[in-house]
């Protein structure tokens, strides 16, 4: 497939020769040599074509990808309903977890793929596998109608769906960034890796529409199952924009000059230098995945499970956030293309360590301010054996009868109690504010009298921020709750979009999806997608809330202190001369290297 003639790549004619390339470089377009050295800013129609269709494929996929993570509450009841409210909540977590759990296999799959057969071709296996099994989810049948075969089925819609934005992502970045401009390659890539929040906002926009029309009650019954079969529209139209595309040029002239890598794997992790290097882009990945999730499907779950507010209010918020913080994606890219890539990113992870703990703790006195009073003098203490009490991520004790023990703790944290374990060999007892409440028939029905007595708003409260009108949006407690999510999503997005850009910039060019994707996934997989519900179960565990947040800040400060020590700069790299220091098999030794190669 021929190259665009408007296609121009800065910066390499000249540079390249002198690394010691010019077999590559000779064949690049001339014109390109000057073409952004002369300070132009803006896109030309070649390049805006290829980040807008690549945006808009990508932004249908994680679309499709976030549809769960937003109705984590309702799939709970509708494909767990046989279990307690908390551990529903675990089981849709883990549910969303498992499309995170396989997409390391398929970086595997698809970024080998990438790398031998070009970037196109798996953009649109990705898209059409991602469309497909997300109708798949709005058309499955429920627990109450076909029993345990509904969450397997549900499983297996999400285990596709994890395979194909596996390859998505490395394909995506890497395409983009070999199309962008040497000095505004993080910019570029910006825009896709943007679409992420701007996906999330959507997906929360069609819920609002398909909501408002067919009314809450219906939504909650039925209604949900729309948003993911009318994907089956953007699919279509996604399909036929990247069927447009041309290939990537540099992965073009690697096919004429037949130095495509015949082992990307092998080649991708065969040295020293590329499996530090694998570990380092791991280490970047599970940072940004800690600060990216849980401030999206963990705080976008937990403010309608514990704040107990309602769905419409918190879809209205975290769609205005999010659409903010699609545009906050490429001005931290923009800057990073300025300033460097380490001080945005860094910046980014030291603050949400330093942050979470007061956003958390602002969220929960603006958003509930009668639950946080509670939570605050209340003293609430469950005394039990320990053999009584199931750990909430083991489905098997929770089907069964369920333990005086468990029978306490669905009621406490139903009602976002935060409440002190004491083991005991008697009776299982709770005391609340020091009226004891034992076990026995009439367990649940005491537990709650005993709450609403010491303050807790189980029936609800009027003090808790709600949205019912267009101008509710601008009351200041609802601003301020905004605020406070935008400040934790605003912190995501300072580390996603350069690391996106540096993934891209520390491998060569022939191997690049491969050596990029598979880190990146495990690290996603494992402290992404995994977080939510981890969190959720210790929370459920410890019974609080706020103490499940050490995971992720424990998490980015070990993350920060490694990558200060090894993740190299990559601003104004060269993608076409990129080699890694020590690494025998690039063509150039690294002391040749211009410092922005390095």
């Amino acid at each position: 497939m021929p190259i665009s003639p408007g296609f121009r790549l800065p910066g390499t004619s000249t540079g390249l020769r002198r690394l010691g390339a010019p077999t590559f470089c000779a064949a690049l377009p001339a014109a390109g040599a000057g073409a952004r050295l002369d300070g132009r800013s803006e896109m030309n129609k070649q390049e805006l074509k290829v980040v807008g269709a690549s945006a808009a494929g990508t932004a249908f996929e994680w679309y499709d990808f976030f549809l769960y993570g937003a109705l984590v509450p309702v799939i709970g009841s509708k494909f767990f309903g046989g279990y307690g409210p908390a551990a529903q909540t675990v089981f849709a977590l883990l549910t969303f977890a498992a499309g995170f759990l396989v997409r390391p296999l398929g970086a595997v799959i698809f970024a080998r793929l990438t790398d031998l057969i070009g970037r196109k071709v798996v953009f649109l296996i990705t898209l059409i596998l991602m469309g497909a099994s997300t109708v798949a989810v709005g058309l499955l049948p429920t627990s109450a109608e076909i029993g345990i075969l509904a969450p397997i089925l549900l499983v297996t819609c999400r285990i596709l769906q994890g395979l194909a934005i596996s390859g998505e992502y490395g394909a995506a970045i890497t395409y983009v960034s070999e199309y962008a401009p040497r000095h505004q390659r993080a910019f570029f890539v910006g825009w896709l890796v943007g679409t992420t929040p701007l996906a999330l906002s959507l997906s929360l926009a069609v819920q609002l529409v398909v909501q408002g029309v067919v009314g809450p009650e219906a939504y909650v019954e039925w209604g949900w199952r729309i948003p993911f079969i009318i994907s089956v529209i953007p699919l279509a139209m996604s399909v036929w924009i990247r069927a447009k595309l041309n290939e990537s040029p540099l992965f073009l002239k690697m096919k004429e000059e037949g130095t495509r890598a015949k082992a990307p794997l092998r080649e991708a992790f065969g040295t020293r230098a590329r499996l530090r290097m694998f570990g380092v882009v791991l280490v970047l990945a599970a940072s940004l995945a800690f600060i990216g999730y849980l401030s999206t499907v963990y705080l976008l779950t937990t403010t309608q499970t514990h704040l107990k507010v309602d769905p419409f209010t918190v879809n209205c918020i975290f769609m205005v956030v999010m659409l903010v913080a699609f545009a906050l994606c490429v001005f931290f890219c923009w800057l990073s293309d300025r300033v460097g890539r380490k001080p945005v990113m860094f910046t980014g992870i030291a603050l949400s360590v330093l942050l979470i703990f007061p956003i958390a703790n602002g969220l929960t006195t603006t958003a509930n301010p009668q639950l946080a009073r509670a939570q605050e003098t209340v003293r609430v203490t469950l005394n039990a054996d320990p053999a009584q009490c199931s750990f909430q991520f083991n489905p098997v004790s929770l089907g069964g009868t369920v333990s005086p023990c468990d029978q306490a703790r669905n009621v406490l944290q139903a009602n976002s109690v935060i409440f002190h374990r004491a083991d005991a060999t008697g009776p299982t007892t709770v005391v609340v504010n020091g009226t004891e409440v034992r076990e026995g028939p009439n367990l649940a029905d005491e537990l709650t009298a005993a709450l609403v007595d010491a303050g807790y708003p189980v029936k609800g409260s009027a003090e808790t921020v709600r949205i019912d009108s267009l101008g509710d949006l601008l009351d200041s407690r609802v601003l301020l709750v905004a605020l406070l999510v935008l400040a934790l999503a605003a912190l995501s997005q300072a580390v996603q979009g350069p690391a996106a850009a540096t993934m891209a910039e520390v491998f060569p060019t022939r191997i690049r999806t491969t050596a990029l994707s598979i880190p990146y996934q495990i690290g996603v997989a494992f402290f992404g997608g995994l977080l939510p519900a981890t969190m959720v179960a210790i929370g459920a565990e410890l019974g609080s809330f706020t103490a499940a947040l050490w995971y992720p800040v424990i998490g980015m400060t070990i993350g920060l202190v490694i990558l200060l020590f090894t993740l190299p700069e990559t601003r104004d790299t060269d993608l076409s001369a990129v080699h890694i220091k020590g690494d025998v098999e690039d063509p150039e030794p690294a002391e040749e290297a211009t410092a922005g190669d390095r």
